[in-house]
């Protein structure tokens, strides 16, 4: 199989493009690279730093499938400039979307956001709830949903509502949950928490981008599909890293009550199974950190890295 990924060079993209070339697929990676390229070379792997934007000039021919996971990431980063966000997140997929159908495509797998629900009072917030995003980066989420399905017809279309990924990427990022109050405990010894009560959805990057696999490897599994295994308060993860690493941790008030959980069961449903928790993404991260092979540095956070060298 020929798959077109973009946004590959990203955090979920660099875990997932070498699965794919050990499953012996061929891969053509886009990117625009804006946090580097940390992908392997490889015989079946062309990567292409092109911006997703300029649809007409990604070349279709040969191509299988696509995962589309190039987007402006998370809610902060999604704020700083809102026209750069619906291009790269809603329009672009809007036109990527039509090229592939027109190229006669068949199999379109979409990496949307577990944020979509925005907040929800139901204790299982299941795919058929109504969506009712907050940010921009939330409502781009939803219309590029609402585009694909339209297409539901003509291609597989496989849509994917993950929850916030944790664990280790070779274009890592330490501005996800898990992640972030990890790296505070060992550099700093003290954990910052913001609140604490706000829930979050979580799953490992092995597991979602395993996801990914499965689902190319499945086309028979259309629709939407919540992915996220575990329910954490922000409080509990902390209290997590500290069982792990000695630090102090720290609750201060926040002013974003914002909750966000998921429930998984059709997804299990199909057969896929996850193999790691948010506990395996602690502890590979402190392993990595004491070896000397994973460094605080500012391109792990997106918002900070956009402001210093993508919007500048």
């Amino acid at each position: 199989m020929k798959v077109l990924v973009t946004g590959a060079c990203g955090y979920k993209g660099s875990v997932l493009v070498p699965k794919l070339l050990a499953k012996g697929h061929s891969v053509v990676a886009l990117d625009t690279q804006w946090f580097g390229n940390f992908l392997p070379e490889h015989a079946k792997l062309t990567v292409l730093k092109q911006d997703v934007r300029q649809v007409a000039e990604i070349d279709l021919d040969g191509i299988d499938s696509i995962v589309h996971l190039a987007s402006v990431a998370n809610d902060p980063c999604g704020d700083l400039d809102p026209k750069l966000t619906w291009e790269i997140s809603a329009l672009a997929t809007m036109q990527l979307a039509d090229m592939a159908y027109r190229k006669g495509i068949k199999h379109f797998v979409y990496a949307s956001s577990g944020s979509v629900y925005g907040v929800k009072d139901e204790a299982q917030v299941t795919e058929d709830l109504v969506l009712e995003p907050i940010s921009e980066y939330n409502k781009t989420k939803m219309v590029s949903e609402r585009v694909l399905l339209s297409y539901a017809d003509k291609m597989a279309v496989q849509i994917v509502r993950p929850a916030t990924v944790c664990g280790l990427s070779p274009r890592m990022r330490l501005d996800v949950s898990v992640n972030m109050l990890t790296m505070q405990a060992l550099k700093n010894g003290v954990i910052t928490v913001f609140g604490g009560d706000q829930t979050r959805p979580n799953i490992h990057i092995d597991d979602i981008t395993d996801l990914y696999v499965f689902l190319l490897e499945n086309p028979q599994h259309t629709g939407v599909y919540n992915a996220g295994f575990e329910n954490i308060s922000i409080l509990d993860i902390a209290h997590m890293v500290s069982q792990k690493i000695k630090a102090k941790i720290e609750v201060t008030p926040s002013n974003d009550p914002r909750s966000y959980r998921i429930n998984s069961d059709k997804l299990l449903a199909t057969g896929f199974k996850p193999k790691k928790t948010v506990s395996d993404a602690i502890d590979e991260i402190i392993n990595r950190y004491q070896q000397g092979e994973l460094v605080d540095q500012d391109r792990w956070y997106n918002l900070k890295w956009m402001q210093q060298e993508v919007l500048k």
